[in-house]
């Protein structure tokens, strides 16, 4: 696990949890995470955050915890300074900065930020959320569950950005089956490597986008003048994944040397029965059935 080092706290992606009308920073990356121990002590202080961080870094039983979570997590912790700062903690002369516990043990899970914005002091999860229940028992259960719906939101964007990823992946690759069997049944010798043989190759990539989507790449592109990219990029996962089989089916169509009006068709009803079957109704939305024969170039 890679826990915290020095560039760590400006590289961090940082967000911002609102928990019961007070926004705590939370950085992350490399699966840990740091939360600001500042903006968690102003739930109770807001004029003076620092010291409430200071005052339970006095305790014996938060230096115990801090050298338990080293122990754990960090294999170049120093033992022999931590013990030395051990043995004085609780005591009415003892007091300890951030600073002065990483500079001496070469702690890892707790470390501070300069910044006028943005700035204090931030510890891993663990340690924050011990500190939060020290603050306030409340706050910390409310806190643990706004991050718990942070958590999930992550890893359901993460799963959707592998699914479109992957599934457009595969339409590009099988998009070389049609191209090939353009390239050897549609576009005659005399033509290849030009730009009447784009034309082709336009006009056949066309008939999947009809018979998928229901309008042909300019017909979008006219609809959407302020979508970057092309019909595709914002196709579903359902949509991409019936796509794959559309290109493999209509390289076959080719071969077999069907009219495009006939394989429009025959594509479009294939689209239509294969969304029923992954998505059920509701991605029939703007998939249209098409009149027999009808191809919009």
């Amino acid at each position: 696990m890679a826990f915290l080092h020095s560039d760590y706290l400006h590289m961090a992606k940082k967000t911002i949890l609102t928990v019961q009308d007070t926004d705590v920073s939370v950085l992350l990356g490399n699966e840990q995470d740091y939360f600001s121990l500042t903006d968690i002590a102003k739930r109770v202080n807001e004029e003076n955050p620092a010291g409430i961080v200071i005052n339970w870094l006095r305790l014996k039983d938060t230096i115990e915890f801090l050298g338990t979570w080293e122990i754990l997590h960090n294999p170049s912790f120093n033992l022999i300074e931590f013990d030395k700062v051990k043995s004085e903690a609780g005591t009415n002369r003892f007091i300890l900065s951030v600073s002065k516990w990483v500079d001496a043990t070469g702690a890892v899970g707790i470390a501070t930020k300069a910044g006028r914005y943005g700035g204090g002091t931030f510890a891993h999860k663990d340690i924050a959320l011990a500190f939060c229940y020290w603050v306030s028992p409340t706050f910390q259960l409310y806190l643990i569950k706004e991050f718990q719906r942070l958590k999930d939101q992550e890893a359901k964007e993460h799963r959707e950005a592998l699914d479109w990823n992957l599934h457009r992946t595969l339409t590009k690759i099988n998009y070389g089956v049609q191209t090939d069997a353009v390239k050897m049944y549609l576009v005659p010798p005399r033509l290849a490597g030009t730009k009447h043989a784009g034309v082709v190759y336009a006009s056949e990539a066309d008939v999947l986008n009809v018979a998928l989507f229901g309008v042909t790449a300019k017909q979008w592109r006219e609809a959407n003048p302020d979508l970057k990219g092309n019909i595709r990029d914002y196709a579903t996962t359902e949509q991409l994944l019936v796509l794959v089989n559309l290109e493999n089916l209509n390289a076959h169509f080719i071969k077999e040397r069907l009219a495009q009006d006939e394989r429009l068709d025959r594509l479009n009803e294939i689209a239509i029965y294969q969304m029923e079957l992954l998505s059920g109704s509701k991605a029939l939305q703007g998939l249209k059935q098409l009149p027999k024969g009808t191809h919009d170039k």
